[in-house]
């Protein structure tokens, strides 16, 4: 039986404000209830108006997965009845989406195709109480009642309710685990390059869903079983590995799993029944009345794509071709903006005194600087420093600096009492020993590692 898996990812965008109102939409740990106005709270009479900012952000976005930009869409509701959802509908899109038929290529060199990439608002959070089996409890006149159970509480911040969420739907081509997780990197990197999320996934700003079932003649299942709200990678692929057995049990008996949602259970690494799964159908989609359909002049795509910033694979390839780097070393300079950017930087100031770009490449993978804390100036300079010293073998350094602890054990008592002094007088017979061909930060580096 082959695993037949679909995604679904949900990308909170770091607008200012929400996507159908101007309340801040930077919620994460403020006070419950604090960011909110008639339009999120849904009450009667209020209308959205939809944030420019997010709708353009979603359109880069699809075009950073290769997807085609149609010139016409709209919103629509999407109707249930949930109590994190005041209006009794979610404002999403249906059948005219922002960004289809687009596609991401894996390190493997497969194609996973992109079905969709549409715009809707997040839904108010959840905080559920678990109750006590046994509880005291007070009257009103004093007297006290006990072991009366409390079944518990939920209750609702409506803070996270119509911050812009950007949805990335997959065609069904993963079969692996590893596949979804590398997928999942690559769509987290392309938002955080392109600076319309910070992709946190801790702070539900990413938030996975696959879907997943399992093919026993080729053909696509009739059944599939979607797992919501997972919030780490490593969560993915436990789930992923765990509905593959749990379904294959199921289907080794003759029987064909139930068609629901599922969540990530991690104290008890499984998947625990949610609710049936519904269907398009089930939502009675319909176009939203108050906002009219959006249409898009080909100026305005151009214009923004000519704001999109430089794209991972545009990167690596351009890091490769300018600075001769391996690809491990390029993968590892590109793999978040800050890390690329400053080495940039560093090459920029190193060239004027002829300072190779692989130099400082290893250098910041070997030694990993603060960016906060060393500027590329300050990098460029202890680059010059070190490379005033011969290169002499770590064995050799090894050797003497456990010579030289073993020789002078006071030293060594007084350093690890905190005494600095101490560790001064070691660095200088080390150097000494080594005839000052070597950098005395290699020297420390060395002795503070001998006597960890």
């Amino acid at each position: 039986m082959k695993p037949v898996i679909g995604l679904e990812v949900h990308i909170e965008l770091k607008t200012r404000s929400k996507m159908f109102c101007g309340c801040s939409a930077d919620y994460f740990g403020k006070k419950p209830n604090t960011h909110t106005c008639p339009v999120c709270l849904g009450l009667p009479g209020a209308l959205p108006v939809p944030n420019k900012k997010a709708i353009e952000w979603c359109v880069m976005l699809g075009m950073a997965l290769n997807c085609k930009i149609p010139h016409f869409s709209k919103f629509d509701r999407k109707n249930y009845f949930y109590p994190d959802l005041p209006k009794g509908y979610q404002i999403s899109q249906y059948d005219e989406p922002f960004c289809v038929n687009g596609s991401i290529k894996l390190s493997t060199g497969k194609k996973i195709r992109i079905r969709r990439v549409h715009m809707e608002e997040d839904t108010a959070k959840l905080v559920h109480e678990l109750g006590n089996q046994k509880s005291t409890r007070s009257t009103s006149s004093g007297q006290e009642i006990k072991n009366q159970k409390d079944e518990g509480y939920s209750l609702i911040d409506f803070n996270r309710s119509g911050v812009p969420l950007a949805e990335i739907v997959t065609e069904p081509d993963f079969d692996d685990a590893k596949d979804v997780k590398e997928y999942l990197q690559k769509i987290q990197q392309i938002a955080r390059y392109l600076e319309i999320s910070n992709a946190d996934m801790e702070k539900g700003d990413m938030r996975l869903e696959p879907n997943i079932s399992l093919s026993k003649d080729g053909k696509l299942p009739s059944y599939k079983i979607e797992v919501k709200n997972i919030n780490s990678f490593r969560f993915v692929e436990k789930a992923i590995e765990f509905e593959i057995r749990r379904q294959t049990e199921i289907l080794q008996k003759g029987q064909t799993p139930i068609q629901e949602t599922r969540g990530w259970d991690e104290a008890k690494q499984k998947t625990i029944s949610q609710r049936t799964k519904e269907e398009a159908s089930d939502y009675r989609y319909f176009p939203e009345p108050d906002i009219p359909p959006i249409r898009w002049a080909k100026s305005q795509i151009s214009n923004l794509k000519s704001q999109m910033r430089e794209l991972p694979k545009e990167k690596f390839k351009r890091f490769k071709k300018d600075y001769e780097l391996s690809d491990y070393d390029t993968e590892i300079l590109t793999r978040e903006t800050t890390i690329a950017d400053y080495f940039e930087d560093a090459v920029r100031i190193g060239k004027n005194k002829n300072i190779d770009a692989k130099k400082i490449a290893k250098f910041i993978m070997n030694r990993k600087p603060s960016i906060e804390e060393v500027l590329p100036a300050k990098l460029v300079r202890n680059i010059e420093s070190a490379t005033t010293y011969v290169n002499i073998n770590e064995e050799e350094i090894k050797i003497t600096v456990k010579k030289v602890l073993k020789n002078n054990s006071q030293a060594v008592e007084d350093f690890k009492k905190g005494k600095t002094q101490a560790l001064q007088y070691l660095v200088g017979s080390v150097m000494r020993a080594l005839k000052g061909k070597v950098d005395p930060r290699v020297v420390i580096e060395a002795i503070e590692n001998e006597l960890k």
